[in-house]
């Protein structure tokens, strides 16, 4: 581990330490309350959220920004089942038997998308900073209540850092474990011991296992102590994983791709479900965003084409030509025909080969 982290990861535990200690001392005497949970954040995505069939693991994680932009963003999304503000107050967003998506890409001992068998807490907060004495008091009795109701033992409470990985790309030739840091600082057994957890996962499974290499050492040092020999060994060539990292690049044409500009919301941000976006699959299928679920805009493949400011139009048959559709702009290179799954743009397209069916997209005026 680099000094500099180790030197920050120390100061941050003496912070966490000292304060912990004086809110304890203020209100030793004090019976706790009961945990008094808000609806005031409640999802309107409940409804789409269907109900887990296991509930094995609780994953914590750390929002990274202030609750004035979290609590909104993850209540729109329903992307944890709780999430703690700075006051340490506990606010529902969705349902905890529903699934939330909070993990992303994920697996733990060779389980993928966590979401399926894991309750999601979000703490106001970040990764190499200390929470607040009220917030650890709040975090504790929670962990405690879905503990008890769930049946989890401590070492299946895990940070976000634990389950994420990533999948190959210009750093990292394998699938990799490093995807995120959020929440790291719930593997420190200091940090645990404040949570009433005794025991965390000693190694990655996925790692001893080679379903995943270490893309970030630093991380699993954090997350499991010293790296084994073995683990060193599995890592990829290209370890050190440039954080954070660099922003997905701007579409330099008129439409953007899943994966290659980043998610439907780096792209688009809150217009994803404008009727003036379009997501082409990569089988060719396509939806308007106001045809589209939450669920499938925080899943959609990767090589999904976006379309921003359009319209549709056809289908093209002989009694309706691309002109009597969109007009002169049936030609334009903005215009795409939708043609055996392939977007072809207008100043392309051979006009006598256009194939009878096919629905074109143009810019709206």
């Amino acid at each position: 581990m680099s000094s500099v982290l180790f030197d920050r990861i120390n100061r941050i535990l003496r912070i966490n330490r000292i304060a912990f200690a004086l809110g304890f001392w203020f209100c030793a005497t004090a019976v706790s309350a009961a945990l008094n949970i808000s609806n005031a954040y409640y999802s309107p995505r409940n409804k789409e959220r269907s109900v887990r069939k296991e509930t094995q693991l609780i994953i914590l994680h750390t929002t990274e920004a202030p609750s004035k932009s979290a609590l909104p963003k993850l209540r729109d999304m329903g992307e944890c089942h709780y999430c703690l503000d700075e006051a340490g107050r506990v606010y529902r967003i969705i349902d905890s038997r529903r699934v939330a998506f909070h993990s992303g890409r994920s697996m733990w001992n060779g389980k993928s998308d966590v979401d399926n068998f894991s309750v999601g807490i979000e703490v106001c907060g970040y990764h190499n900073k200390p929470l607040s004495p009220t917030q650890m008091r709040a975090l504790a009795e929670l962990i405690g209540e879905l503990r008890r109701m769930y049946k989890i033992p401590d070492y299946n409470v895990l940070a976000h850092s634990h389950v994420a990985y990533g999948i190959p790309n210009k750093w990292q030739t394998k699938n990799h474990r490093g995807r995120k840091r959020c929440g790291m600082l719930f593997a420190m057994p200091s940090i645990r011991a404040q949570l009433g957890l005794k025991l965390r996962p000693l190694k990655d499974p996925d790692v001893a296992a080679k379903r995943l290499v270490i893309g970030d050492p630093e991380l699993a040092q954090v997350l499991y102590g010293a790296l084994s020999a073995f683990q060193l060994g599995a890592a990829a060539p290209q370890a050190q994983v440039p954080l954070p990292p660099p922003p997905p690049p701007k579409p330099t044409g008129p439409y953007a791709t899943i994966g290659v500009n980043g998610t439907a919301r780096d792209i688009v941000g809150v217009a994803v479900w404008s009727p003036s976006v379009f997501y082409i699959y990569p089988d060719g299928k396509y939806k308007s965003g106001d045809q589209i679920t939450a669920e499938e805009v925080l899943k959609l493949p990767y090589g999904t084409k976006v379309l921003q400011g359009y319209a549709i139009g056809g289908p093209v048959l002989a009694s309706s030509p691309p002109s009597a559709i969109c007009g002169n702009r049936w030609r334009a290179s903005t215009t795409f025909y939708l043609i055996s799954g392939t977007l072809t743009p207008g100043d392309k397209v051979d006009d006598k080969k256009i194939p009878a069916g096919t629905m074109l997209f143009f810019k709206k005026n």
